[in-house]
């Protein structure tokens, strides 16, 4: 952002020599009645002129800002403050000398300021003056960005992260013979995982085995096991045992 920044304010700076520093040197031939007003309003705001001081100021957003919006609020402050008060060559003037100043030029930011014919009185472009006497004010935010700014860069790595985050494929299943004891009197092993659910585990049963699901219940150390619960809730390992009482179909028992 700053890069582009100094690249603006280098265009900025080379239309300010040719337009607002030649009207500054044009009015300063300006002729005794001219002179006099000009002096009268300096008069009236103490004349006090002071080189711009090198420090930034310090501020703090109500909110985390990016760049991007920075720029947005900064881009529509410089054009509109010339439609409520003073002259657009000196709100120009001024644009290209804070955009100088952030970007540690201050020779270039002065040679500006004093080429506009703009005065400081604190040696702050915070306040300023024109040689008519007009008032600038410019914000904070126009002068450096805030301390709680959010670099692009930094927020394109972090979405660059949790998107390869997201395109990592899951863990690898880690899969075991599940030795599953039938009422009935047989063994059956059952290919299973930590997460599986004792329902997903009926399902299998009734594929192998045409044991339908609502015959099974299934137990392990002496408690029932319910569907939802999974291998790892109960803790049941790869060697362990698990018992499945198979009810008796009435249909069948009536045929």
């Amino acid at each position: 952002m700053w890069q582009a920044n100094c690249r603006r304010m280098h265009n900025l700076a080379d239309w300010i020599s040719g337009t607002v520093m030649g009207g500054c040197v044009g009015r300063s031939r300006m002729d005794g009645q001219g002179s006099a007003r000009s002096s009268t309003r300096t008069k009236k705001r103490g004349g006090r002129n002071e080189p711009l001081k090198k420090e930034r100021p310090k501020w703090k957003s109500e909110y985390p800002m990016m760049e991007g919006q920075l720029r947005s609020k900064r881009d529509e402050f410089w054009d509109t403050a010339p439609a409520f008060d003073g002259r657009k060559e000196i709100w120009d003037a001024l644009r290209a000398a804070a955009l100088a100043a952030e970007c540690n030029d201050l020779e270039l930011a002065q040679a500006i300021v004093d080429g506009a014919c703009i005065t400081l009185p604190h040696g702050s472009l915070t306040e300023s003056y024109d040689e008519l006497g007009n008032r600038y004010q410019l914000p904070v935010y126009t002068l450096a960005p805030p301390v709680n700014l959010i670099s692009e860069t930094s927020s394109e790595n972090k979405v660059s992260d949790s998107s390869q985050k997201q395109a990592q494929p899951p863990p690898c299943r880690q899969e075991f013979q599940l030795r599953v004891r039938l009422s009935t009197g047989n063994d059956v092993r059952l290919t299973a995982s930590m997460a599986d659910s004792i329902a997903e585990l009926k399902k299998q049963l009734e594929e192998r085995e045409e044991i339908d699901v609502t015959r099974q219940r299934w137990f392990f150390s002496g408690k029932l096991l319910t569907d939802k619960t999974r291998l790892q809730d109960a803790k049941i390992q790869k060697d362990f045992v698990v018992q499945v009482i198979v009810n008796i179909n009435p249909q069948v028992i009536a045929n």
